[in-house]
């Protein structure tokens, strides 16, 4: 059982340790250069508060002056929300679309795993990468944030951790669903990573809009690190909803993926 999750985790070994070590190191730096920040942190507001409300509002600029402010911003908004969960939409993109383009997915096909099965253990493949990156950055992150003199509730750290994997889990499913649909690896993993930043940037406008509503189509509506590190709003609700949404795009993808016909 999970053969296949293993066989593709393991492929992915050197990436997600290249991956974990980058990430981590952006945390260090943002901490490191955080002192600097809070000397000109009067300027910093006062800039921050003539930007456009929809810039403030994409990248959660709110008390820039504080550690839990900027980290917010400069690491979770920026690195999480923005980078990471592209990456995992640009990564499932090419989960089953690359094997059909190369015709790889025959020898899959050969063998006695279902069609369902090849779809949900690529998939679940990702999930090592995901954990990885939420353990290996608090590692680094909370020490140093420490050293530096600047008190964080820790649990909200953890929180923010915690609460993004099923963010990641979302914006994997959605990659997955045009590596099913589409044919091309490099059109589905680019139109997935096109996918989730449009799907933030729906968030970003609809929210400072008359069309709130319409932010709910997004998965970055139910992850919000800010509300997290700053007031310690967790979200609970939020992050069933974005596993539900997760369960739901494989099953889709599962499903379509049974009735193409690959020739």
């Amino acid at each position: 059982m999970f053969e296949v999750t293993r066989y593709e985790a393991s492929r992915r070994v050197r990436g997600t340790v290249v991956l974990s070590v980058l990430v981590a190191l952006l945390g260090l730096l943002m901490v490191a250069f955080f002192p600097s920040v809070r000397t000109s942190s009067a300027a910093l507001e006062e800039y921050i508060a003539n930007l456009p409300p929809a810039f403030r509002e994409a990248f959660g600029i709110d008390s820039f002056g504080t550690i839990e402010g900027f980290l917010a911003t400069e690491l979770y908004q920026f690195g999480w929300v923005i980078l990471l969960g592209v990456y995992f939409g640009y990564r499932a993109g090419s989960l089953v679309a690359g094997d059909v383009e190369d015709r790889g997915i025959d020898l899959w096909l050969a063998t006695p795993l279902s069609r369902a099965r090849l779809v949900i253990e690529r998939y679940l493949s990702l999930v090592p990468t995901m954990v990885a990156v939420n353990v290996v950055t608090p590692l680094v992150v909370l020490p140093a944030i420490a050293v530096v003199g600047e008190p964080v509730p820790v649990e909200r750290v953890l929180a923010v951790h915690l609460l993004s994997v099923p963010y990641f889990l979302t914006t994997a499913a959605l990659g997955l669903l045009l590596s099913v649909l589409v044919s091309r690896e490099s059109t589905a993993s680019r139109g997935a990573l096109g996918l989730v930043f449009g799907l933030f940037l729906v968030e970003s406008l609809a929210s400072v809009g008359d069309v709130g509503w319409l932010g709910a189509v997004s998965p970055t509506r139910y992850f919000d690190p800010t509300g997290v590190l700053l007031r310690g709003a967790y979200d609970p609700a939020g992050a069933v909803i974005l596993l539900g949404a997760a369960v739901g795009g494989v099953a889709l993808a599962v499903a379509l993926f049974r009735r193409a016909d690959i020739t």
